[in-house]
């Protein structure tokens, strides 16, 4: 006879489950007595939310199912926001949550919360598990709708006495689970290849828009290879940056709100619209009737609901990004490079509108994240808050692959990054992890420095302290003018904070002490947090006002009489 939490435990040993991170709580006890024998890790974070933030972190660094585990009501309801955020961006989790009994359910019992009903919209399904038997083939379900078709949380919710039931080996059903209605299509119709080959070779204006779809396809080599077959430009959304190695000249950068000026006239001024695995979003559209509008549209994307959602495409392809590149390139007939005037176009909006640095002798963030670019070789794994700290990471950090950028898109969730850093660690723990921050967002669950501290985790924590919830203040400069309402924070003493966990840091007050600083962090065998003080009115530009057309720009490439870099 087992319990329901040991056959849990061996369900998700059985799933390829390494890790998990959790917090622990009266319903999820069964599994915890379980876990102390377990040859299975659990990292003890020190917040619910930052659990399912680390399972987000590891599963995008390293492409597997992610696992978070809370007890019911307040832990299973503090997982919200990671869950949202991973629906939001596609990202494959399994978040288990205890509930109250059986015969509790309904009754307001103690830490009850319908969890299930709770996140119904936020998931790609859910379970609540009322019989120990179902235990193994829901994990096993949970596991495949998780990680197939277009990626997502899925959530179990385990009650307490369904945890400590006893139940025979053979009554534990077993097999592969029916899944009704659910079947992904992974290959692209072939006719609709051919039309969308067709409009490729005519186009004289085209433009690849890549999303994270094709990275979570692993779809980037036959993305690159589609590009350098025709020479056609790509432009990445926020998701998409690492797709294609920042150096190669057919990149044109990230496209929309803080886009660069040169992928948005592109994609302004095209005639062909390539996109795949992403899904017209308003950041990177702007205002939707002025996007694009001279272009045809194709669209490649494993989910079904996407096509035509935002957008109405020519050429509509439903399957896997990987797939139905590769078809393309395997079906299409060389004919080079078939635009050269539109190219030449193109380098000329490059040379004319960079990306630009100020060098004034002030501690810029943008100097700040070139030179950890430059002393990382563009590697490493970086890690984003949300906010001004992550739109001029994006924007200069100089990626060279696939699932070397980890931030929170969609939702755009501050408090994400920190506990995400940490679970790309238990990712790839031979990688450098980095995680960049603003002093606002790393306040939010800045409590996880206690978790670094315990396990040893040696991320670096580069904040950039403007002492401002800078986007927000941002905004409040352009468009309420100047009227900076609850955005101003007071000065923290972070390296004293980081220090009373038990870990190194230094406090950055001029640019001559940038490059030490970071050498120094990235040399350090350990966890180690750097607080840049940068310039507290530095904006992020070029930006596209909420409404605007993307070729609208304010701030374009120029500002505080920055210089070419």
């Amino acid at each position: 006879m087992k319990t329901g939490a040991a056959i849990l435990i061996e369900s998700l040993k059985e799933e390829g489950v390494e890790i998990i991170f959790g917090y622990p709580g009266g319903a999820v006890l069964p599994i915890y007595d379980e876990l102390y024998d377990a040859e299975l890790t659990h990292i003890l974070v020190r917040h619910e939310q930052a659990a399912v933030h680390a399972a987000d972190g590891y599963a995008r660094a390293s492409g597997r199912v992610g696992v978070c585990l809370s007890t019911s009501g307040p832990g299973a309801c503090n997982l919200i926001s990671g869950i949202a955020t991973a629906n939001m961006d596609s990202v494959p989790i399994v978040a288990l949550t205890g509930q109250v009994p059986t015969g509790m359910l309904g009754n307001d019992a103690f830490q009850e919360s319908d969890i299930t009903g709770i996140t119904l919209p936020i998931t790609k399904h859910n379970y609540l598990v009322k019989d120990a038997r179902d235990i193994k083939m829901t994990v096993k379900a949970a596991f495949y709708i998780a990680g197939t078709g277009r990626n997502g949380p899925v959530l179990i919710d385990l009650p307490k006495d369904v945890l400590t039931a006893k139940v025979a080996a053979e009554e534990v059903l077993s097999g592969e689970p029916e899944l009704r209605g659910y079947k992904p299509t992974l290959k692209g119709h072939s006719k609709q290849i051919k039309k969308a080959l067709e409009l490729i070779y005519n186009a004289k204006k085209p433009v690849i828009y890549a999303g994270g779809g094709v990275i979570a396809a692993g779809a980037s080599e036959e993305m690159v290879r589609l590009a350098e077959l025709f020479c056609l430009p790509v432009t990445t959304t926020l998701m998409g940056l690492g797709a294609i190695p920042a150096v190669h000249p057919l990149n044109l950068g990230m496209l929309g709100m803080h886009g660069t000026e040169y992928a948005n006239y592109a994609v302004s001024e095209s005639d062909l619209l390539i996109a795949i695995g992403a899904r017209f979003d308003d950041r990177v559209t702007g205002k939707l009737s002025h996007f694009a509008t001279h272009a045809k549209i194709i669209h490649i994307d494993i989910d079904p609901a996407e096509i035509g959602k935002n957008v109405n495409p020519d050429v509509p392809i439903v399957g896997d990004a990987k797939s139905v590149l590769a078809d393309m390139i395997c079906l299409a007939e060389k004919k080079g490079c078939i635009s050269e005037p539109w190219l030449e176009q193109v380098k000329l909006w490059r040379k004319n509108h960079p990306l630009r640095v100020v060098n004034d002798g002030k501690v810029h963030p943008q100097n700040i994240i070139r030179k950890l670019s430059e002393l990382l070789d563009g590697g490493g794994i970086i890690v984003s808050e949300v906010g001004q700290n992550q739109m001029w990471t994006a924007q200069h950090y100089g990626f060279k692959k696939p699932r070397q950028w980890i931030s929170s898109g969609g939702l755009g969730t501050m408090g994400y990054g920190f506990p995400a850093a940490i679970g790309a660690w238990f990712a790839k723990p031979d990688e450098t992890v980095v995680v960049i921050a603003g002093d606002g967002s790393f306040q939010m669950n800045i409590q996880e420095l206690a978790t670094v501290a315990q396990y040893k985790v040696p991320v670096k924590i580069v904040i950039l302290n403007n002492m401002y919830l800078g986007m927000v203040r941002q905004w409040q400069e352009l468009f309420y003018d100047r009227r900076y309402s609850y955005t101003e924070l007071p000065s923290v003493d972070f390296v004293g904070i980081a220090k009373a966990y038990g870990i190194q840091g230094m406090r950055v007050d001029s640019v001559d002490q940038i490059d030490e600083a970071l050498r120094t962090a990235l040399d350090y065998d350990g966890p180690y947090l750097l607080d840049f003080q940068i310039e507290r009115g530095e904006n992020v530009y070029p930006m596209v006002p909420a409404g605007a057309a993307i070729s609208e720009m304010i701030g374009k490439h120029n500002h505080n009489g920055g210089s070419d870099t």
